[in-house]
Order: C-alpha cells, then structure tokens, then sequence
C-alpha cells in the first residue's frame, strides 16, 4: 500500500516540475490536483486514491496476511476514509456536529494522527498471532468509540460516498451487506468482530451522532 502511496507521490512530483508527460494513475492525477490546489480535501483525495487503488490492486498478497493482519487492513481502511469524510462530508462523518469536522480532520493537525495509530495496540513483531480477540480488547477506549461508536454504524454511508468521492466503484464491494462488515479479504461469516458490545461511551456516541439515511448526500 505504502509503496502505490509514494510511487505516485514521486511521480506527480516529478510531473509538477516539469517532466513531460500525463499522469500514470488516478492517484497520481489526484496528487497533482493537490499540487495544484494544497487543501485538505484534496490532500485526503490524493491520499486515499492512491491506498484505495493500492488494496484494490493487491488482494491477493492481502489473503496471505493473518487474520489479525486482515482485521487491522481494514480497520485502517475505514479509519482513512472516515477521517476523509470529517473534512469533505462532516455531516456524514459527524452528524450535528459537523461544524467540527474540518477542524478535527485537518491533517495538519494531530488529532487525526490520533485515531489513526495502532501503535498502542500492535507490538513491534511479525506475523501476529491468531488471537484478535486479545489486540481488538487492547484497544484504547478511544478507538473503540470511534470505531463502534461513530464509524460502523455509517459504515455503508461512508463507503458509498467515498467509492463515488475517489472515482473508485470497486471500493463498495469491499463492504458486505448486512451489518454492515468490512470485508477486503474477510470472511463476511466473522462479522461479529466488527459489531462487538458497545462501552457505554460507544453506545452515547451511537445515540449523539447518529447516522442519517440522508448524510450520503450531505456536505
């Protein structure tokens, strides 16, 4: 993923400067569109058209991963696209309170640095063990009202949103339906990992943001 991410990276670099030519994928057109215009909408679009076309393009080096692997590839991909939404959708990401979304979802600020890390809950080894239920549980609370709280229950909102904001179809078939389960090489069968017993803070945040059939369509 990382490596689609600063190839096109390097490549709108060297295409903003001068070298000729047209862009080689669509994320290297975003990045030159963030060149063009530096936001943090565009800077996201650059960002997850690039992670996006990378899962897409590597689904089977993804199954041979572990199963805690597999969990976390999509954890992050939701978190991304969330984080994404915050700044160009914060009524779908947010809700009422989408007059905070652009501030929380800044880039260059660090709260988005914040929910994104796994660094509290994953060790520095690899391949990880088979027992997810032990990382999923050694997830700071703050993970787990934001992922259970605020992200599962919009996940088909936020999804459907993003397929249509980064031009990239093929990321609605990376969620199952119902739940909805995140499901890039994940066995849809294992859906209760990403439904688990909400805390009481994930169960308040489920109640004062709730997702609106509508928010899809929201700015």
């Amino acid at each position: 993923m990382n490596e689609c991410l600063l190839r096109d990276t390097s490549e709108a670099r060297e295409l903003a400067f001068g070298r000729p030519g047209a862009p080689r994928t669509a994320g290297v057109a975003a990045t030159l569109d963030f060149i063009r215009e530096p936001t943090a909408r565009t800077w996201y679009r650059a960002h997850n058209v690039s992670i996006v076309s990378a899962y897409l393009g590597n689904e089977d080096l993804a199954r041979r991963e572990g199963r805690v692997e597999r969990f976390f590839i999509n954890l992050v991909l939701m978190r991304v696209l969330y984080a994404h939404a915050l700044v160009a959708a914060p009524r779908l990401a947010l809700g009422w309170l989408a007059p905070c979304g652009r501030l929380i979802g800044d880039p260059r600020v660090g709260m988005t640095g914040i929910f994104l890390s796994l660094s509290r809950v994953l060790p520095d080894r690899y391949p990880l063990d088979d027992d997810l239920g032990r990382y999923v549980n050694a997830e700071h609370r703050l993970g787990h009202l934001l992922d259970v709280g605020i992200i599962v229950p919009r996940l088909g909102q936020l999804y459907d949103w993003s397929a249509g904001e980064l031009g990239l179809p093929g990321l609605n078939a990376l969620l199952v339906h119902p739940g909805p389960t995140p499901a890039y090489v994940w066995d849809p069968r294992e859906a209760d990992a990403w439904h688990p017993v909400p805390s009481r803070l994930a169960r308040a945040a489920q109640r004062a943001v709730s997702a609106s059939p509508r928010s899809s369509r929201m700015r």
